[in-house]
């Protein structure tokens, strides 16, 4: 990303500096918590494609473990 363009962009929200991440391709308002995608080079400013820097990661969920089928029986429950 240009860092012409880097110092002239602002948070749409509140106006204050962002900080580039070369790595994942965002620019971050550490004031609002928010992380602005850069696509195909552009920055995306739009705060519902955001990404909320406060809101809890949600980590992989563990995968269930392998249970028996219970055996089938021919007599009715009681």
């Amino acid at each position: 990303m240009d860092a012409r363009l880097l110092d002239i962009m602002v948070c749409p929200v509140c106006k204050g500096p962002l900080q580039h991440d070369r790595k994942a391709q965002e620019l971050i308002c550490n004031a609002d918590k928010l992380a602005f995608p850069i696509r195909d080079g552009i920055p995306v400013m739009w705060t519902d494609q955001a990404r909320d820097l406060a809101a809890p990661s949600t980590p992989a969920a563990p995968a269930a473990p392998a249970t028996a089928a219970a055996p089938a029986t021919d007599t009715p429950s009681a």
